[in-house]
Parts: structure tokens; C-alpha cells; sequence
């Protein structure tokens, strides 16, 4: 059973579209690519791929707008008004969607896995590595971790990055995470899988999971080689390959 809702956030002064797909199992959250929407990984045949998965009542799938990853590919604004709504996307997944998933699933405490490809896989990265209390596992599909090349102004200038973007940023400010933040994510998993096929930049995937492992975050990188480009089948074939992995037995 599909669902679509919208609500008015205050935190992004936006309408922000949500989709949900199934009714029983553990909640699954897809971010969008940049510029996507709450529906896009049905039209790009993902909700088709784990259709089995969802029949069965292994999985209740969700997805949002992703409205940060369009203010940073439309370079809207100012490179603060950019930064400013990464991080206000995302205090909006921990403090607005996830509490609607919950309530939807009866249980108030229920963690949920997140997923994404390219930015969708910086969104999923961030979410876990900020908020490990709501996020269990983190499946991250040719990643896109460092988002600074979105921050200059239309002069072509870098911008000074703000206490906003260290916040919504893994890449920066793990290096300086401590204390109970820290405790939990280093209880957490993530998951890198990158090609390195047409468009595929692998070392970022690399880059992030050296960052964890510094950090003591539980890990793994692995590498689908060259046959595999940055495209929707790549991410459906990892996703599926990777489901039973992080789901309970059926």
C-alpha cells in the first residue's frame, strides 16, 4: 500500500512531500538524488526491485523531498542561505519525519535503516553520523560526501564555511565528534558501496570510510568495479544485494 502526505514545516518555511510504500516491517528510509523528490525511487523502479521484500512485510519504505539537494544544485541563494538549509533539512528529517515514522509504525522508539545514492548517500551518512539515536544502519551508493563545491558565490569565490554546514557535514565535523554522540554511532553500521564505472568517483566512498574508521565507526567499503556506472541500476542491483544483509531473517 503506497501513502502520500504533505505538511507544512517550519523549519524550512516549505510544503515537503513524503511517500511511504508497505505496512509492516522495519522502516526504511531512501533519501532522494539531488534534485528528487519524495517519488522518485519508484519512478527509477527501486520500489519494483525490493517489491518482494515489501509484499512480505520485511520493509516499510519511505522517502521525502530531498529540498536541500535542490538548493544546493540550483546554487540558490547565498552559499549561508544554502548551508542554512542543509541543516534545516535535516534537524526536519530527525525532529519532524522520523517521529511521523514512528507514530506510523506504534512504536515511539523503533530506529530506522537510511539509504541514499550520490547526494541521497551524503544525506543518509549525515543523518546516522547526527542523530545514531533514530538511525541504525546507513546504506551509502556512490557517495557524494563533500558538498563544498555547491558553496561559492555566483562570482565563483569560496564561501567561508559556517557552523551550519561543519553541522550538517560528516566529512567535517567528524573529525571533532565526541562523547555520547560518538558512544552510539560507534554501536552503529554503514555500509559504502561505490562502481567506478562513468561518473563514478570512488574515491570519496574511500575517503569517508577512512574517516569512520578513524572515528571507530563500524564499516565496510566495497568496490563493484568497473562495469558499474552512477546510475539507478547500479544503485537497484546494490540495494537488493545488500537487503538481506541488514534485514532480520524472513
Amino acid at each position: 500500500m503506497k501513502l502520500n502526505a504533505s505538511w507544512w514545516s517550519h523549519r524550512l518555511g516549505q510544503e515537503v512531500n513524503v511517500a511511504r510504500w508497505g505496512e509492516v516491517g522495519v522502516p526504511f528510509l531512501m533519501f532522494p538524488t539531488a534534485g528528487g523528490d519524495a517519488e522518485e525511487i519508484e519512478r527509477f523502479l527501486v520500489i519494483d526491485t525490493v517489491a518482494d521484500y515489501l509484499a512480505d512485510g520485511r520493509i516499510k519504505v519511505y522517502s521525502c523531498d530531498s529540498v536541500a539537494g535542490r538548493v544546493m544544485l540550483g546554487r540558490e541563494g547565498t552559499p549561508e542561505h544554502r548551508m542554512s538549509v542543509l541543516d534545516r533539512f535535516q534537524e526536519f528529517v530527525y525532529r519532524e519525519f522520523v517521529p511521523m515514522i514512528r507514530e506510523d509504525c506504534n512504536d515511539p522508539g523503533i530506529e530506522v535503516i537510511v539509504a541514499g545514492s550520490s547526494i541521497g548517500a551524503f544525506n543518509a551518512l549525515a543523518m546516522l553520523c547526527r542523530f545514531p539515536d533514530a538511525f541504525s544502519h546507513a546504506v551509502c551508493m556512490s557517495g557524494t560526501y563533500d558538498l563544498q563545491r555547491f558553496l561559492k558565490h555566483d562570482t565563483g569565490a569560496e564561501a567561508r564555511a559556517t557552523g551550519d554546514f561543519y553541522r550538517a557535514s560528516p566529512v567535517h565535523h567528524l573529525p571533532q565528534l565526541a562523547g555520547e554522540t560518538l558512544d552510539r554511532l560507534r554501536q552503529r553500521f554503514v555500509l559504502l558501496a561505490s562502481g567506478r564505472g562513468r561518473a563514478e568517483d570512488i574515491d570519496e566512498s574511500w575517503r569517508a570510510a577512512s574517516l569512520l574508521g578513524r572515528k571507530g565507526v563500524p564499516n565496510r567499503m566495497d568496490d563493484w568495479g568497473e562495469e558499474w556506472h552512477h546510475d539507478w541500476p547500479t544503485w537497484r542491483h546494490m540495494l537488493l544485494r545488500y537487503l538481506d544483509e541488514l534485514l532480520p531473517p524472513a
